[in-house]
């Protein structure tokens, strides 16, 4: 017996709901929805349309058309009841049924099938409970869709919720180490290890920071990940060639590269070791870009909005860092010598302030000492800048351990300090320090292997002396320690009222020294250099007197050293060699068929340190017309012993004019056989202390012999300073010694009284001229 239509029908819809509901997705369900209809229906094509967000039909599957050939116009018109017939390629004119899906997303099934016949009523029947059971399978796919996107989405909160507690953990242990005041090396570290382990997918993160000396190259201060040979490689580049780094620094925003090598602005050294992806957030110090923070891969990546957003807080974590450690060392640097560790001018200065203001309210005394070094700068220049900064600290240790826990001591700058006495109940408490101190520095130092001898002059003043403020009362301390460095090395000396007078006196002198310059106030005397075997006058040498229109002249050692603190020896110096160089070649032109003159000039420290001399000297020369030859420039020991290439060099380039070298009051220093050869001296003049003790007695005058032997085996011509008496003139001549000057032949004398003595031939008189 066959089986009845509705029983067919029945098994039908079964099967068709078992197909469908066996799909996974609701895409799957409509393909397999639309092939099992025209199987059941025996239809050679179905449509399953849906309207879009226009209003119009789209197709969503359909099984009999060839692909892209869909007549979605005709299939409309089926739908709204204006056609019941359509063409399907292959099979010509079909009848056509249709039924609508009402589920989660209307739309309409279309079947067309070929032959005389339309669809009966029970196919059209089972046309609509295909069509009810694709509803009830799309909603229940729906459904089932939504519960697992709730699934997901729970799993991502979790993963999120997850991210978002260990990012927390890492951002407060961050914190903690900056609120720790932990060293910046350290808190740098923390942050790029904490990132490291929140972006697991990157196997790179790298801090790089502005290099404090070139802001034009960043420097890679932590990272982690960084092959160790890749880290030596790119430890500093410019800001052009650091990739993603470089880039943030100069956009001043975050920077992507998905596809490294890909990237114009890739580094070259990253790209050569494979690295394919990388983003970096800039690192801001008090608002500036101050470098980046870069991550990056080995592998392929993309990162998510969260991962930039996260890299930014790193970012901004750094530069909360970087800021908070800035500042603090800012103001450690304000209020403390980055050399030594003392207390900088600005702070003690203000402590002296708070303490003077609790001395007056308590009726205590205190005391402030102002020490300077003596014979610093001669340390420095000979044995260089590193071995001056090491003695430097040297003292600051000896100073602090000359002090009680109360006291304070600060470096000023150079080679000047200051200490500050609190509760000083006499005065003897304040010099005791001050003999603690020399006595402290009186030790040797020991740099680079060598003996090194300081002293320090100090200056001492109390704040009874009168001082309103801190600033009075350390100037009462620095006119002090003047008194004291001019009474000799490794002095103290306590403020006078007097002090202040013969300040306001050497001010006043001062401002008198710079016009004098321009009001041509010098004037040159002349001593005579007499040859002392046939008492011929062979030269002069030029002596400056300053002829002050209220005191009358006054002597060099009153004004040449103020010159020389001021720098305006500079200008005088070289008035006085212009002037010298003027009267030689008048003589000179007038001489007749004699033997020229030399005129000898002193050339202090200072001029001789000038870079310009050797041409200032070439210049004057070529307009006074004077031969080089006759020109004798006089130098000091003191200033061989710096032995500076500069100054070695600038001697050699005065030579080279043709004038010759004279070493003035040879002995009175530290005489060394090694300078003598290494420097081009011609001349070397016999100090006056050595020729006073020239007499009767042998051993007397066995230095200033000693001398005139020591030029004559070195081939320089000797020059006898201060001759004063005519045993001295004999035992000079008997010596060796070739020339001399001093008050036995004439006292230094004016220009036109020159002239006079030049008339007359000789200077020595007949009974001290060698017996024929």
């Amino acid at each position: 017996m066959l089986p009845s239509t509705t029983a067919l029908s029945t098994q039908q819809l079964a099967e068709f709901l078992a197909s469908v509901s066996a799909m996974p997705d609701t895409r799957s369900a409509t393909r397999v929805a639309t092939e099992r209809a025209a199987r059941a229906l025996e239809a050679e094509v179905a449509v399953l349309l849906r309207r879009d967000g226009q209003g119009a039909d789209a197709v969503v599957s359909s099984v009999g058309f060839p692909l892209g050939r869909v007549p979605v116009a005709e299939l409309t018109d089926v739908v709204a009841g204006d056609r019941c017939r359509i063409d399907v390629p292959g099979a010509g004119p079909c009848h056509t049924a249709v039924t609508p899906l009402r589920g989660p997303v209307p739309g309409h099934l279309v079947i067309a099938r070929s032959g005389d016949d339309g669809f009966t009523v029970d196919e059209v029947s089972l046309l609509r409970g295909i069509a009810r059971v694709l509803d009830l399978t799309i909603e229940n796919l729906h459904r089932i869709e939504a519960e697992r996107r709730q699934a997901d989405e729970n799993v991502r909160l979790l993963a999120s919720l997850r991210d978002r507690n260990r990012l927390l953990e890492q951002m407060s242990r961050i914190q903690r180490s900056i609120s720790r005041r932990e060293p910046l090396a350290e808190t740098l570290d923390t942050i790029t290890a904490s990132a490291k382990e929140l972006f697991a997918d990157d196997e790179v993160v790298g801090l790089r920071i502005r290099d404090p000396d070139d802001p034009r190259m960043l420097v890679l201060v932590s990272h982690t990940g960084v092959p160790p040979e890749l880290a030596r490689e790119v430890w500093r580049v410019s800001v052009q060639d650091a990739g993603a780094a470089g880039r943030a620094v100069h956009q001043g925003e975050l920077v992507v590269m998905e596809d490294y090598t890909a990237s114009p602005h890739h580094a070259p050294e990253a790209a050569a070791a494979r690295l394919r992806a990388a983003m970096a957030a800039p690192v801001h110090d008090a608002g500036d870009v101050a470098g980046a923070l870069v991550v990056a891969s080995f592998s392929p990546r993309t990162y998510s909005r969260g991962e930039q957003e996260m890299l930014q807080v790193f970012a901004e974590h750094v530069s909360l860092a970087v800021t908070d450690h800035n500042t603090r060392q800012k103001m450690h640097e304000a209020y403390h010598d980055s050399l030594t560790g003392l207390a900088s001018r600005a702070l003690f200065m203000e402590r002296l302030e708070q303490s003077l203001i609790r001395a007056s309210r308590q009726q205590t005394r205190l005391a402030v000492l102002f020490v300077d070094l003596d014979r610093f700068k001669v340390v420095n220049d000979s044995l260089g800048h590193a071995a001056g900064d090491t003695l430097l600290i040297g003292v600051a240790e000896r100073l602090r351990a000359c002090l009680r826990g109360t006291d304070g001591a600060a470096r000023f700058g150079g080679d000047e300090f200051a200490v500050l006495l609190h509760d000083v109940d006499h005065a003897g408490q304040a010099t005791a320090v001050a003999e603690r101190i020399n006595e402290a520095l009186g030790q040797p130092f020991v740099i680079a292997g060598k003996e090194v001898f300081v002293n320090a002059s100090i200056g001492v003043a109390f704040n009874t002396d009168g001082a309103g403020c801190g600033e009075e009362l350390m100037r009462n301390a620095d006119l002090a320690m003047y008194r004291a460095k001019k009474n000799g090395t490794g002095q103290y000396e306590i403020f006078q009222c007097e002090m202040q007078a013969a300040l306001t006196s050497t001010l006043e002198l001062e401002a008198d020294l710079r016009r004098a310059v321009g009001r041509n106030e010098f004037v040159l005397h002349y001593q005579p250099i007499v040859e002392l075997a046939g008492g011929r006058v062979t030269g002069v040498e030029a002596l400056v007197r300053w002829r002050h229109p209220e005191h009358g002249v006054i002597a060099p050692s009153t004004f040449v050293p103020l010159a020389e603190e001021t720098g305006l020896i500079v200008p005088i110096g070289r008035w006085v060699l212009r002037e010298a160089c003027r009267q030689a070649s008048a003589w000179n032109a007038g001489r007749g068929g004699q033997p020229p003159l030399t005129v000898s000039v002193n050339l202090s420290a200072r001029q001789v340190q000038q870079p310009d001399l050797p041409g200032v000297v070439a210049q004057i020369l070529l307009e006074t017309q004077l031969d080089p030859s006759c020109l004798v420039l006089e130098i000091t020991e003191s200033l061989l012993l710096l032995d500076t290439v500069a100054t070695t060099r600038r001697l050699r380039q005065l030579k080279t004019l043709g004038l010759r070298l004279a070493i003035d009051d040879f002995g009175t220093g530290y005489s060394s056989l090694a300078y003598l050869r290494k420097f081009p001296i011609d001349i070397i003049k016999i100090d006056k202390s050595f020729v006073d003790e020239i007499a009767g007695e042998p051993d007397d005058s066995a230095l200033a012999l000693a001398i005139v032997q020591l030029g004559r085996k070195l081939r320089l011509s000797t020059v006898a300073e201060g001759i004063e008496a005519a045993d001295q003139l004999v035992q000079l001549r008997r010596s060796g010694c070739q020339l001399g000057q001093g008050y036995l032949f004439s006292k230094p004398l004016q220009a036109h009284e020159v002239d006079a003595l030049l008339a007359k031939g000789r200077t020595i008189p007949d009974l001290l001229l060698p017996v024929p």
